[in-house]
């Protein structure tokens, strides 16, 4: 068993309306959401800080920007949009997540957070797990949100993490969801397991992630 597992929120943990948020902004900014859809949603977006994202998305849709102002008008709109969904909780986490960081915890095994969402401490604020104690409180370590030079694919908040844990990178297992947080995983010298929530196995073991699972319930940690 390795010494730590760092772990991405959205998508593995928390089933999150990031996507949904995205695709919604976009409709209403009239951008081209005809464009919009799960595939493009991992591609462009998953895993990303959230300029940074919009930025790509953008320029993927042939959104033309030379002053970046429209893409901060779609990354400052999805960000109310997130707010509101927050607050009335419509986002659940994964039984599966929550057995496994329990079991970990358990077990002894040191546990990280590092979502490139500024939102992720929210979200795991929100879901309980004892009177008290919130999914929050199960890790070690949290980078969730974390001011780095470069996002994911870039290995910088992977390797924060593990830094912030006092461990090498080679005793770190990462869990995503992301193809672009499973080559951020490899290049910074850890292990991944892929989740594949969303019916994108393929593109996660291309990016490096094994095994890949579609529930962590499949894992015999």
């Amino acid at each position: 068993m390795n010494n730590a597992c760092i772990f991405d929120v959205d998508g593995v943990l928390i089933d999150t309306p990031h996507e949904r948020a995205w695709g919604a902004a976009l409709d209403r900014l009239g951008y081209g959401s005809a464009g919009f859809s799960t595939p493009f949603y991992l591609a462009h977006l998953a895993g990303r800080p959230r300029m940074e994202g919009a930025v790509a998305a953008l320029a993927a849709l042939g959104v033309p920007d030379p002053d970046g102002l429209r893409a901060r008008q779609y990354a400052g709109l999805k960000q109310a949009m997130i707010v509101e969904l927050i607050a009335s909780g419509e986002f659940a986490a994964f039984p599966d997540a929550l057995r496994l960081l329990l079991r970990l915890r358990a077990a002894g095994v040191r546990l990280a957070a590092a979502s490139s969402s500024k939102n992720a401490d929210a979200f795991m604020a929100r879901v309980p797990v004892a009177p008290g104690q919130t999914m929050r409180d199960l890790f070690d370590a949290n980078v969730c949100g974390a001011d780095l030079p470069r996002g994911k694919p870039d290995p910088a908040i992977f390797l924060a993490a593990a830094a912030a844990l006092g461990l090498p990178p080679a005793a770190c297992l990462v869990f995503e969801d992301s193809p672009a947080g499973a080559r951020a995983a490899i290049a910074g010298g850890m292990a991944c397991v892929g989740v594949a929530r969303l019916d994108d196995a393929v593109v996660l073991r291309a990016a490096g992630a094994d095994p890949v699972v579609t529930t962590l319930d499949d894992l015999r940690m």
